[in-house]
């Protein structure tokens, strides 16, 4: 049995869903492909049950200094009920869930349940062969092994940690990139004993250096330990703890989460055969209108160069879908895609560290300037938070922007903005920013890149 269809899409996460919406909104005859949950990986398994533990993380922290506003909460007796957190938890996932099962049955997009593999021309879906106009891949990442660290029983991904029923007693976190940082923020502020072990030097390494400080003093005041520069060793997983060996001394927690990285999720897909191409690092090939090699057969978010975010998926949908129907359509911009750490405090950052930048060969000037300097910081109780802006010397092109502190991700976007509109820290330095707010951080920030700093 064939269909006909205009647009077919593999993966119902981020990428897979928005393209379909958009293939919808074009006018195209759609259908998805979803062999698990529809939301994909992200809703159901990372992104949002991340963010609804981290948010009981941080009513938690509000509780605990509200005395110190007046507001009497118990301070630091204010207890957990992880039993609570994880019911809120599952009920957001649900609610999420099934808001893209209905965006997709309200724009007449057909879902089809199963396991596809593409053929020349279109998707087969079990028994069903399913012929595209277009083939968008959007099957997202699964998670890359750890050499000599198997999987199973006590040693668990960063899926399973999201989805802990009972509070955990100990947890040791491999992995200080955002996902390893966010477990590890969550949890030891709920109560449990973690460790996060990176074999970088800092936490969330590429992340500029100035803005990573203050985040991992958070960690260490929050009880993390954390083991920088060097890697796992010997471990050994029992019936009810794991035993590891970090820079020769030797550790044990009750669950070993592995937050070491992604690799594309493509292999039953018969991509290889089909022609599409990968690179070095084994990720789809594509042009900047998300076209694989093969006709009629694009390709989005984490099985393609750039970072894996939700965020840059849709987009990247978007643009394959326009292209698929011969609209004229622009190129996401990877050098402007934000990324944030939903930790405690958050950390959000655009472009090049500074450390990066002067490694390309630019000279730069840097705009920093801490929470402290305006009066929102000492407001939100939140003085050594930070921004960093790094710019181009001489013409103020912004090179890189970093936020660490409250709402970090919020006041990054102001700057993502203004570069998207070709502004530099000339333009960000003479907008008008609200007072008191930490907004007018990123206003000193601008000024201090030109070297007229108001408050500092």
């Amino acid at each position: 049995m064939s269909t006909d269809f205009d647009c077919v899409v593999i993966g119902a996460g981020p990428g897979g869903y928005v393209g379909a919406l958009r293939a919808r909104q074009l006018g195209m005859r759609t259908a998805v492909v979803e062999r698990a949950q529809l939301g994909g990986r992200c809703l159901n398994q990372a992104c949002i049950p991340a963010k609804a533990v981290l948010r009981a993380a941080d009513l938690l922290d509000e509780a605990r200094v509200a005395p110190q506003h007046g507001i009497l909460t118990g301070g630091e007796d204010v207890g957990v009920d992880f039993a609570a957190v994880a019911a809120r938890r599952d009920k957001v996932v649900e609610r999420l869930t099934g808001g893209v099962a209905g965006l997709l049955s309200r724009h007449g997009v057909e879902v089809l349940g199963g396991e596809a593999r593409l053929v020349p021309g279109g998707v087969q879906v079990g028994d069903r062969t399913v012929n595209a106009g277009a083939t968008i891949v959007a099957t997202g990442s699964r998670p890359r092994d750890l050499p000599g660290v198997v999987r199973g029983g006590r040693v668990i991904g960063t899926e399973e940690a999201w989805a802990f029923v009972e509070l955990p007693d100990s947890i040791a976190v491999v992995g200080a990139g955002p996902s390893g940082v966010e477990l590890a923020s969550a949890y030891a502020r709920l109560g449990s004993e973690v460790t996060l072990i990176e074999v970088a030097d800092q936490v969330l390494p590429g992340e500029d250096a100035d803005v990573v400080r203050p985040l991992e003093r958070a960690l260490k005041t929050q009880g993390v330990g954390l083991l920088t520069g060097a890697g796992i060793e010997a471990v050994e997983a029992g019936e009810s703890s794991v035993g590891f060996t970090v820079a020769g001394t030797r550790h044990a927690a009750d669950w070993l989460v592995l937050a070491t990285g992604r690799e594309p999720d493509v292999d039953s897909l018969g991509l290889d055969r089909l022609g599409v191409r990968r690179d070095a690092g084994g990720l789809l090939e594509v042009d900047d209108q998300q076209r694989t090699a093969v006709e009629g057969v694009f390709a989005v978010g984490d099985l393609v160069a750039g970072p894996a975010l939700a965020h840059k998926s849709s987009e990247e949908a978007i643009v394959a879908v326009e292209a698929a129907a011969g609209e004229v359509t622009l190129p996401v911009q990877r050098e402007l895609i934000p990324r944030v750490t939903f930790a405690a405090p958050a950390l959000a950052g655009v472009g090049l560290s500074e450390a990066a930048a002067r490694e390309a060969g630019h000279e730069v000037a840097i705009g920093k300037v801490p929470f402290a300097a305006v009066g929102a910081g000492t407001l939100l109780d939140d003085r050594s938070g930070l921004v960093k802006i790094v710019a181009e010397a001489g013409s103020g092109q912004i090179l890189g922007a970093h936020v660490v502190g409250a709402r970090a991700p919020e006041l990054l976007q102001q700057i993502v903005d203004t570069q998207a509109l070709q502004g530099g820290v000339g333009d960000l330095a003479r907008i008008v920013h609200s007072h008191p707010t930490l907004s007018e951080a990123i206003g000193e920030a601008a000024r201090a890149a030109e070297g007229w700093l108001i408050h500092g």
